[in-house]
């Protein structure tokens, strides 16, 4: 299995099946959250394997907000959404006669990471990020001590996803209070792996991303145990997420079928193999699978028809796994 730290691979098949084999194979184009990506990277390489060159997938990485813009606009079959659609998302897609299916496939633990050389920040409560992240802090909260006078007069470098990420919204609305409400003045990008090699070459950088970035650089990063809303510090982990004390970071992750596209061989096919083995390609990039009662739900709305979403087209902070299952059960 490929690593998500390989971004730059995001057409499959190609050296396994031979030019004439990808020449002749079905399309399915899938673009959006580079957090999602690693699942969908995943399941790409299997079923192409499995399917033995008759499909070919390819997986961008522009971001939930970036792909839900090609998506709305039928540039894609499938959008990875580390958020769920947002009102004006919908919009768009109504607008251009866009249906399509919300299927959860896994449960992320938004994680914020350290240079391992930092030894003064030992937990982060939520007031101290929102002191480091939100507007008012641009251009004034520049160094540690300004954040907790017990830390260090050095100067704070930031590292975040860009705007068109859906990791930024859940961060920005679980952190800062509002969906996009952040200073401006860090250093920004859609691919994880910038924000990785950012952290890793300062001692006095911090960043933000999913949960199987930070496990497959772990060796260059540290991450911060973050207190939540019981006062306990908690480490990012499976455990963590799956008895809910990972707080208010931890957050389902989607992918989006347009309707029309299902009706197509190449992506029903797809679409139902990730329902039936995403769980454990899931569990292998290091996410949280769902129970397995999830994913059957997921089948039988794409057999039911059951379209749109189960939340709001709003920002929405501390769905339990619990609690999107049972959301999910009554589309």
């Amino acid at each position: 299995m490929m690593k998500p730290g390989q971004l730059a691979a995001t057409v499959f098949g190609a050296a396994c099946f031979g030019a004439a084999a990808v020449a002749s194979a079905q399309l399915v184009k899938v673009d959006g959250s580079s957090t999602v990506f690693p699942v969908t990277e995943a399941v790409a390489e299997d079923f192409q394997k499995a399917t033995k060159g008759k499909y070919k997938v390819t997986v961008g990485i522009s971001g939930t907000g970036g792909g839900f813009k090609k998506f709305c606009r039928g540039e894609t079959d499938i959008s990875d959404a580390s958020r769920p659609i947002l009102k004006s998302e919908m919009e768009a897609c109504r607008k251009a006669g866009i249906e399509y299916y919300e299927l959860p496939v896994a449960f992320d633990a938004l994680t914020v990471v350290i240079h391992p050389k930092n030894t003064f920040i030992k937990q982060l409560t939520v007031a101290e990020m929102k002191k480091m992240w939100e507007p008012a802090a641009q251009g004034k909260v520049t160094h540690w001590n300004q954040v907790n006078p017990q830390w260090p007069n050095q100067p704070m470098k930031l590292f975040g996803p860009g705007a068109d990420s859906g990791t930024f919204d859940y961060f920005t609305e679980a952190i800062v209070g509002k969906s996009k409400s952040s200073r401006g003045d860090f250093t920004a990008s859609e691919d994880d792996n910038v924000l990785v090699q950012g952290v890793s070459r300062d001692a006095n950088a911090l960043g933000f991303f999913g949960f199987a970035y930070y496990v497959e650089n772990k060796a260059k990063l540290k991450a911060v145990p973050i207190v939540n809303d019981k006062g306990k510090p908690v480490a990012p982990s499976m455990d963590a997420v799956l008895a809910g004390t990972y707080q208010p970071l931890a957050r389902p992750i989607f992918i989006y079928v347009n309707a029309k596209s299902l009706a197509k061989p190449e992506v029903r096919e797809f679409t139902e193999y990730y329902m039936k083995h995403g769980a454990k390609l899931a569990k292998e990039v290091k996410y949280v699978p769902l129970p397995e009662k999830a994913y059957t739900a997921n089948l039988e709305h794409l057999a039911k028809r059951k379209l749109g979403t189960v939340f709001g087209g709003v920002a929405e902070v501390g769905v339990t796994i619990e609690e999107l299952i049972r959301r999910e059960g009554k589309l």
